[in-house]
């Protein structure tokens, strides 16, 4: 049987004078980037930087659309109206496809980052405010979430299609939840580790979840953070790794 995966990263995700990650690095082992459009970080030129590299490598593209908490780096809950909500999603999938036709690319899927992804993983009326947004702009885009969350069942009601999402460095519970970044071992650091785990995760359809069980666990790409120290470097591993067990690593977008 044959095997493919895609593997994903946030990029574009610097601020002017400030830099966050190795997007260069990045590029060179992903094959969708996760592009910041503004609202949590990314300038319009370091946008485009990160847009014209991923048109180089032959990346694909999506929109890592968020809160507006450039602070607070989208990673803090908000309580916003529906049609807020909507309105923000159009406005910045909207301005990163103005930058992506301008280097000769495209927008082909939408991954809400931080706070906004784990609230809409389970929130019913966020999650509907993201899908409106989405469908009013290019019903065409595939919805990237979390794998196994009711946002994906609800996006493919209303007619989106979607693409289910496993975490590499992050431990899951045995419901399939990610562990909470406040709780201890949530975050995995050993690169080896990772790499075996994705491997299984890949060719065997299971992951091992923080208590030792053994969790199914159907997913369509892998994110590999690039914001923390080690993550290149990691993110290589899992590449090799999924590589040398015959797992190719393909954009999601063009096996939808």
């Amino acid at each position: 049987m044959t095997h493919q995966i895609d593997l994903n990263s946030d990029l574009g995700e610097g601020y002017g004078a400030w830099t966050m990650g190795d997007d260069a690095a990045m590029l060179a082992i992903v094959s969708s980037a996760n592009v910041a459009c503004g609202f949590h970080a990314g300038d319009p030129l370091t946008i485009l930087a990160t847009l014209r590299d991923a048109v180089s490598r032959g990346v694909a593209v999506g929109a890592h659309v968020s809160y507006p908490d450039r602070v607070g780096f989208g990673r803090r809950p908000m309580d916003v109206t529906s049609a807020e909500l909507t309105a923000d999603v159009i406005y910045q999938i909207g301005a990163l496809q103005g930058l992506a036709a301008s280097v000769g690319t495209r927008v082909s899927y939408v991954k809400p980052h931080g706070a906004l992804y784990n609230t809409i993983a389970n929130d019913a009326r966020q999650a509907d405010a993201v899908i409106a947004g989405i469908k009013a702009i290019d019903p065409s885009l595939v919805l990237m979430g979390l794998a196994g969350a009711p946002i994906l069942e609800r996006a493919k009601a209303a007619g989106l299609k979607t693409v289910a999402e496993a975490f590499g460095d992050r431990a899951y519970t045995p419901e399939g939840q990610l562990v909470s970044r406040r709780d201890p071992g949530a975050v995995l650091h050993d690169p080896e580790l990772v790499a075996a785990r994705m491997v299984r995760l890949a060719t065997e359809g299971v992951i091992e979840a923080i208590d030792g069980s053994t969790l199914r666990l159907h997913a369509d790409s892998i994110c590999v953070h690039g914001d923390s120290a080690g993550a290149v470097d990691m993110a290589r591993r899992i590449r090799e790794e999924l590589l040398a067990a015959g797992v190719s690593i393909t954009p999601f977008t063009e096996t939808k």
